[in-house]
């Protein structure tokens, strides 16, 4: 399930894309258009702007733009930059590998069936962008 952290972070990006402006875009503004808390919201930006995603310029004129294209911010790279592993085990992540805590088998079951389930998530999540979210909309 998702987070409100997660969805709120994709709920400003899109409301970004949609606005497809140069100029830069107030935190106050999206929280109000997207019924965001403006101190959570202000978390959530600072993240994304220090995962790459997002610029942010202070003072008069100031706010948000984006450093990176909507069509190149897969929902994949949010999920990992909010959330942490999209896999559903630690054993079955690509980018957060560990072994689990409380597994002595060599090879498990579990594991495979939650690679698959990992690997057919990683299907969709990394070829939808920002971008798509706005068209699909």
């Amino acid at each position: 399930m998702l987070s409100k952290k997660t969805q709120y972070a994709i709920k400003a990006l899109m409301y970004m894309a949609e606005k497809n402006s140069s100029e830069p875009i107030l935190i106050s503004e999206i929280s109000k258009k997207k019924k965001i808390s403006l101190k959570f919201l202000e978390n959530i930006l600072l993240t994304l702007r220090k995962a790459g995603f997002l610029n942010s310029k202070k003072g008069k004129g100031g706010g948000y733009t984006f450093n990176m294209k909507p069509e190149e911010i897969t929902i994949a790279m949010i999920l990992r930059v909010v959330e942490g592993p999209i896999a559903l085990l630690p054993c079955a992540s690509l980018h957060f590998y560990e072994k689990c805590k409380n597994c002595e088998e060599k090879h498990c079951g579990l594991n495979v069936v939650m690679c698959e389930v990992r690997d057919a998530s990683l299907g969709v999540l990394e070829h939808r962008t920002v971008r798509d979210l706005v068209d699909l909309g």
